[in-house]
Order: C-alpha cells, then sequence, then structure tokens
C-alpha cells in the first residue's frame, strides 16, 4: 500500500537526499561550529527544528559544535533580581554582580536547554563552559566594561575528546581569567569565532535575525572576500551589530577557519540548506575569491 501513495512531493524528498550526496561527502568529518542565538531560542519547536538539524549533521559524519548565547534570558533573570545592567557601545557593562547572574542563565537554564533538546531528538550532547578544562582563557576586554572578556588562550583537547565518543558539545560563552576565580562574560560571536579559529573549523556559521550581508541597496551579497568586507565597512553598507559579526569572521578566517557564514535563523533548516545543497544560505565569507562552482560543494571553501 505504501508504494500506491506515493506522489511527487516523497519524490522530491528523495531527489533531495540524492543530489545532497555530494555535500555529504565533502563535509565528512568536518569541523562546523554554529552560533546559535535569536528568538528561536525561546521557541520549543524552533529549538527543537535547530537540534534536529545538528543531530542529523553529526549523524551523516560532521562534527558540529553549538556556541549559544542568551541575552534576552540574562536580561529576565537580572531584572527579576533588581539588577540594572548598562551598555556602552553596544556591549553590556558586567560588574561582579552582573556577571555570576550571566553565569548562572547561561551555564544552567540556556545550556542545559539546548543539550536537552538535543538529546530529544536522539542525538548525545554534554553541555560546558569555555571554564571548563580551561577552554577560553580571557583577559578583559576593555576597562570601561567590567568582566567582558576577550580570548586570549584556547584550549580545545575537550572538544576534540568529545568529537571521538561521539558527542556534541554545547558550549556556553562564559570563560575563565588569568587570575583565580575570575569569570568572564563572553560576547557569544567572539567566542564561537575563537571556538572556530582554534580548531581550524571547517565552517563557522554565525545564525543572526536577518538574511545576511546586505549592499547599499538593500541586496544579500551571498560571497565576500575579506577584502569587500572591509570596503563595505569603510563605506557604511556593513553598520550597527552587522560589523562585530563581520570583524569576528574576517578574525576566524585569519586564525584558519575556511568559511564563515552570515545566515538567517529563522529560515528552516538553513544550517542544512547552507551545507547540503547548491542554493546554500545567507552571506559567505572567506579568503579564497569567488568561484563559478557552488560554492558548498566547493572543494576551496
Amino acid at each position: 500500500m505504501r508504494n500506491q501513495n506515493m506522489n511527487r512531493d516523497w519524490t522530491a524528498i528523495a531527489r533531495t537526499l540524492s543530489e545532497a550526496l555530494p555535500y555529504l561527502q565533502r563535509f565528512s568529518g568536518a569541523v562546523v561550529v554554529v552560533k546559535f542565538g535569536g528568538n528561536a531560542m525561546g521557541d520549543a519547536e524552533d529549538m527543537a527544528e535547530f537540534a534536529r538539524d545538528i543531530v542529523l549533521m553529526r549523524q551523516v559524519g560532521l562534527n558540529p559544535i553549538v556556541v549559544h548565547g542568551g541575552g534576552p534570558m540574562i536580561n529576565d533573570m537580572l531584572s527579576k533580581l533588581g539588577i540594572k545592567s548598562e551598555f556602552v557601545r553596544g556591549k553590556r557593562v558586567t560588574d561582579q554582580a552582573t556577571v555570576e547572574v550571566v553565569e548562572m542563565v547561561l551555564t544552567g537554564l540556556v545550556n542545559k536547554r539546548i543539550v536537552q533538546a538535543i538529546m530529544d531528538e536522539g542525538g548525545r550532547a554534554v553541555g560546558l563552559s569555555g571554564k571548563d578544562d580551561d577552554l577560553m582563557v580571557c583577559e578583559a576586554d576593555d576597562p570601561e566594561l567590567g568582566f567582558v572578556g576577550r580570548p586570549v588562550e584556547m584550549n580545545v583537547q575537550v572538544l576534540r575528546d568529545l568529537f571521538k565518543a561521539g558527542i556534541i558539545p554545547v558550549v556556553a560563552p562564559v570563560a575563565t581569567g588569568m587570575s583565580a576565580l575570575e569569570t568572564f562574560n563572553v560576547n557569544g560571536d567572539t567566542a564561537a569565532g575563537a571556538i572556530a579559529g582554534a580548531l581550524k573549523a571547517d565552517r563557522l556559521l554565525l545564525l543572526t535575525d536577518v538574511s545576511g550581508v546586505k549592499d547599499k541597496d538593500g541586496n544579500v551579497v551571498t560571497e565576500l572576500h575579506p577584502d569587500q568586507v572591509r570596503s563595505m565597512i569603510a563605506d557604511g553598507s556593513i553598520a550597527g551589530g552587522m560589523i562585530p559579526k563581520t570583524e569576528t569572521a574576517l578574525k576566524a578566517i585569519e586564525e584558519g577557519v575556511r568559511a564563515v557564514v552570515i545566515l538567517d535563523g529563522r529560515v528552516r533548516n538553513a544550517c542544512l540548506l547552507e551545507l547540503f545543497t547548491e542554493h546554500g544560505a545567507g552571506s559567505m565569507i572567506r579568503a579564497t575569491p569567488p568561484r563559478v562552482t557552488p560554492r558548498s560543494g566547493d572543494a576551496e571553501a
């Protein structure tokens, strides 16, 4: 009876799976760091869909790492505790009381929700922070910001150990400092870029709430070279919150990441579209100039 019910939709699914084979082969064993944040973190259905995509990536032979933020949840907890939060140049001023809340929310509430979502979809996941095994050691990024950290030392062996065990690492961007018992709040994009750079990752996927890097006419630029990014920052095409994301991308590429993609996390299966289809998703930044061949399957990407 099953064959009699076959229709064009199922045929299309089978064709899609077949067409994905070159990309599955291309990324077998690849390290892919995914920065997860935005509205999807607070929606159970979106969280489950994201987790399913991450589990699929692991199932077909990739080594995904999830690095997450949690700004809205931190804001809610600070408000409940009556702790005022101030921002300087778009970054949260983090005093001792604030960094304790940040650590509690990110490593506890948010991190474990993501771990649970991955487990619920049949994957194996372990939650950790930059403090665990001295994964990420920081110093103060700006004295005016307090305990906001800039990674200065990365120890990623713990992540490699988890890969070997078939486990998906889920990393909260909280780090240790150079002094004893020092804790730093790290921007999620910054943490993801530092981890990707230390691992020489094949891809760094920065999920955002916009469709990608746009030119002055509002069109998404699908492929960019670092020099183009710098020019677009200089002429104002890249502005606001997109500046730190593209700066993270440039630094990651300098540290050996093969390509960084800024893509819209609100799009269903955005990570899978980027990795396993010819179409791709969002804006790819890489050191090598754009080529004519499909970008996701490009051996030079």
